[in-house]
């Protein structure tokens, strides 16, 4: 039987991971990783989400999160019908999508979306060990799938921000 995950503290710290269905490799393309992007800013300025490290992969998100405004559990279950309407409909209208028909296939099932599994991991963060683990874990991703040598390389990661080389894509809050 396979483990639940949830959100118990609805303010807490956890560190989560969003996966596309079938781990498809959407987020290669970069009009699919902004619409990811600027829906993670959103739910910052507008929802109270706080973001301490984060890396989008090309078929998942890991990142170490919290909210100080909605339910944490709400703010995903937003981000991801969101973004999964958006993403499906920027495959469908991008005339140099060359897997469009495929995506699509995986993507749609009899007219609804299936972009994201269902659920989420979310693991609460219950030491400052845990978040060093887990933010080790989240930077080194791009190193282990073989995308990058060393994990500040990667942009679409909070890496930069940590290492001082460059102000990443999100804004991050302290830890």
């Amino acid at each position: 039987m396979a483990q639940t995950y949830r959100i118990y503290d609805q303010h807490g710290q956890y560190y989560v991971t969003i996966t596309v269905e079938q781990w498809v490799d959407v987020f290669t393309r970069r009009d699919y990783i902004d619409i990811v992007l600027e829906s993670l800013r959103h739910c910052q300025k507008k929802k109270g989400l706080k973001i301490y490290a984060w890396v989008l992969m090309t078929n998942h998100i890991h990142a170490i999160i919290s909210s100080d405004g909605e339910p944490l559990s709400d703010i995903i279950r937003d981000f991801k019908k969101f973004t999964a309407t958006q993403v499906v409909n920027a495959i469908a209208s991008n005339p140099r999508e060359s897997r469009k028909h495929w995506l699509l296939w995986l993507l749609k099932n009899e007219g609804s979306i299936a972009f994201w599994q269902d659920g989420y991991h979310a693991e609460e963060i219950y030491s400052r060990d845990f978040f060093d683990s887990k933010l080790n874990y989240i930077h080194l991703n791009p190193v282990r799938a073989g995308i990058v040598e060393k994990e500040e390389e990667y942009l679409y990661s909070s890496c930069g921000d940590f290492y001082g080389i460059r102000k990443g894509l999100l804004e991050l809050a302290e830890p």
